[in-house]
């Protein structure tokens, strides 16, 4: 139906269209591919203040002023005062300017540990130097020397940490180093994790302090048995191999158990729980925690197909242990989620004897309250959404601080509600996706911010017409200031050619309602058919589409040459709830590639898509996808830019793999189905693939099988290796815009 329009209405209309026209025309274009790469951080814009560590109690925020001075800040008054000036300071004992990685607070906000001369060893960890700063009288003094982590122990009395393999402890007060432990060797370690722990459970650090700082618990890892991969850039005439341990599916896997030392005498037990025993059939233990009561350590179990959950409490001086709790699932049970930057979904809060677990048992994440026992006492959260990060649980005053979905699955927002699950409100009002930095004060001392205007917090949100905006704020409802409202973002937008994201949902063939996001190009005429680029994700629990800015200058740029570029929530992205994203479970790829198909001929429906020329690109898990849409789905998209991909899910690791796919050899078939090289006969365009040889994630043996299948099958693909590269492909800046450019102009040559 088409409504009618007043004459006058659409006669203006129709004089402003040319000049609207006009001024998207003659705002400024990228004048190469380069510059449009690199105006994405023109596009994100300022984050507000950097490195921000909450400190005196929650009263206070610590931020990175320029490259080497720590300021902080009294909300309450707005008073800044400077707490270090590494400006004119150098190394203890040299002439050299002091420069460090990261840094962090001691619990009492008394010393800086800073991390130093940083050398990387996996995604998350690395070797490194530590400093101690005391903020009183301004010293600096080296406390460990090449450790892998270290931590000040929360009476900021000593520092712990890792080194070679074993546990160490440097007291301040006699300046003495104490060893731990003293049996590590190669591939067995005392507080450190291997390769696949660390990338697939999401921790670096394999040891943690009591609150009391009396103990230390850690994980030993024994990776001897685990299968050798090998790698190499292939630089000079003799190659040079990188090797590391890595379990594929149904290898070996890293064995662990858990020990507590008592630092006060360095008595060491073994905690009694499954993986004790080091050995393969006990699965895993992906989390630890230290609980109110002195001595005592929560552990979490999982078998190694990860849908069975078992917590025990355990006793750190004797080692005895006792199940308390245990969830069970038909797929799988999350115990972090990586894609938000959550390392727990269980909590252990100050000042009482109870946990909290966050849990999808009803069909979506919320958020379980139980007391040491293992009684249930209530649910804090209830409905049709879910809790997707859980920021402060106030023990004092029997509060909860959470974000979730429930405004919308494309949105975030913060929340509180009592414990027992009642009173809840709504604290972040403003339409888009929220991330919250909230003072975890501790509030069973009776003097942090809660006695006056309520807990304070940093708010960066955008939404799809407003950049990133950073705000002050209580939890009374008060906003104490802005602290970036990127103007400069706003002023480079109303110069230069920008088109922002829409976000639109249609419903699926088979009933299930899909959200894209749709970014056109700056002079869209409906008039006309333009091209689409489906750039995608798709894995497991992420999400590609929100209700935030658009930052990405590729997308800005090929927008600019006329294509349309779409991104999709589909079947198995995270925020929809259990059905929504576990559905993929043992069957990777079917339902994934089925909502990006039914998204490409959803948009071949519109009158300004040509649906003859339509693309799909995606990198890792995404690259799984496009090259897996492309072949099971033949005909719909012409192009499939494939970068690092998974081409057949026993290539890839064991934790990672077994917890979507389950377990082989029983179920083999499942494997064969969900592999790419599967279907390489089904070719019916153009592909192109991208990887480096030095990818410790997703070996390029993946890529090397797929080519090797399309081959058998008579089929082209255009390839490119980037040897010294690592899972991103891209090793610097000429190599990242070389990859960009190859993508677009293989968009350009099969497709537009």
């Amino acid at each position: 139906m088409t409504p009618n329009k007043p004459l006058g209405l659409l006669l203006m209309l129709a004089f402003l269209w040319p000049a609207l026209a006009h001024s998207q025309t003659t705002k400024q274009r990228f004048t190469n591919l380069q510059q449009g790469l690199f105006a994405g951080g023109q596009l994100s814009g300022s984050n507000g203040p950097r490195s921000v560590n909450w400190i005196n109690n929650g009263q206070a925020f610590s931020y990175l002023d320029g490259q080497n001075v720590i300021k902080s800040v009294d909300p309450k008054t707005g008073s800044e005062t400077v707490v270090f000036d590494g400006t004119q300071l150098t190394f203890p004992g040299s002439t050299q300017k002091f420069t460090y990685s990261s840094f962090q607070w001691s619990k009492d906000s008394k010393n800086i540990l800073f991390q130093t001369n940083f050398r990387p060893v996996y995604r998350r960890s690395g070797i490194s130097d530590y400093y101690s700063y005391s903020v009183a009288d301004k010293s600096l003094k080296l406390v460990a020397k090449d450790a892998q982590t270290a931590e000040l122990s929360p009476d900021g009395q000593k520092i712990g940490y890792e080194r070679g393999g074993n546990l160490f402890v440097f007291d301040f007060a006699t300046q003495h180093e104490t060893q731990l432990t003293d049996d590590a060797k190669y591939a067995f370690y005392n507080g450190r994790f291997g390769w696949v722990y660390e990338e697939e459970f999401g921790l670096a650090q394999a040891w943690e302090w009591s609150p009391d700082s009396k103990f230390i618990a850690f994980w030993q890892s024994d990776e001897r048995q685990v299968p050798i991969y090998k790698m190499t850039d292939y630089k000079g005439y003799d190659e040079k191999y990188d090797s590391l341990p890595y379990p594929r599916v149904a290898d070996v896997n890293p064995t662990v158990r858990i020990g507590v030392i008592e630092i006060a005498n360095k008595a060491k037990h073994w905690m009694n729980v499954p993986g004790s025993t080091l050995r393969i059939e006990d699965g895993y233990i992906p989390r630890i925690y230290w609980t109110n009561v002195e001595g005592q350590l929560a552990i979490m179990h999982l078998n190694r197909k990860q849908n069975h959950l078992r917590l025990f409490m355990a006793n750190g001086r004797t080692g005895e242990a006792k199940q308390v709790m245990e969830e069970t699932a038909k797929t799988w049970v999350d115990v972090f989620d990586f894609f938000a930057g959550i390392n727990h979904l269980m909590y252990f809060p100050a000042g009482t004897n109870e946990f909290y677990w966050l849990s999808d048992r009803d069909g979506f994440a919320h958020l379980y309250r139980y007391d040491y026992s293992g009684k249930l006492l209530n649910s804090v959260t209830a409905g049709g959404w879910e809790v997707t990060y859980v920021h402060h649980i106030d023990a004092k005053n029997h509060k909860v601080y959470y974000t979730s979905t429930e405004v919308s699955p494309l949105e975030r927002h913060l929340f509180v509600i009592d414990t027992d699950g009642k009173n809840k409100r709504r604290l972040t009002q403003t339409a888009g996706r929220h991330t919250i930095n909230l003072a975890p004060a501790t509030s069973d001392r009776g003097d942090g911010p809660q006695k006056g205007n309520g807990l304070y917090y940093i708010d960066r949100y955008s939404n799809t017409t407003t950049p990133t905006q950073v705000e002050l704020w209580d939890t009374k409802g008060t906003k104490i200031k802005s602290l970036e409202t990127n103007a400069r973002v706003t002023e480079y937008v109303s110069k230069n050619a920008f088109s922002g994201k829409e976000l639109v949902n249609f419903t699926t063939s088979d009933g299930q309602k899909i959200d894209i996001s749709i970014i056109k190009p700056a002079d869209f005429d409906p008039a006309k058919k333009y091209p689409v680029m489906l750039d995608i994700y798709g894995g497991p629990g992420a999400q590609s589409v929100y209700n935030d800015y658009s930052t990405s200058g590729w997308h800005q740029y090929l927008a600019q040459q006329g294509y349309v570029i779409v991104s999709v929530n589909n079947r198995g992205s995270g925020g929809y709830g259990r059905d929504f994203e576990k559905i993929v479970y043992e069957q990777l790829g079917k339902y994934e590639s089925l909502d990006f198909a039914e998204t490409a001929r959803y948009l071949g429906k519109q009158p300004w898509v040509d649906a003859g020329r339509m693309a799909i690109r995606g990198h890792s898990y995404g690259g799984y996808m496009s090259s897996y849409t492309m072949l099971t789905h033949p005909g719909v998209f012409k192009v499939a830019l494939v970068g690092a991909p998974v081409t057949d899910w026993r290539l890839y690791d064991s934790i990672y793999t077994e917890r979507y796919m389950g377990l082989l050899p029983e179920n083999e078939a499942k494997y064969t189905a969900s592999s790419v090289t599967t279907y390489a006969k089904n070719l019916a365009g153009k592909m192109f693939i991208a990887h480096s040889t030095m990818d410790e994630n997703v070996h390029v043996r993946n890529t090397f099988q797929l080519m090797n299948a399309l081959e058998d099958a008579g089929k082209d693909a255009d390839l490119r290796i980037y040897p010294p590269g690592a899972h991103g492909v891209a090793y610097n800046s000429a190599s990242y815009v070389l990859l960009h450019q190859q993508y677009t102009e293989y968009l350009g040559q099969h497709l537009k």
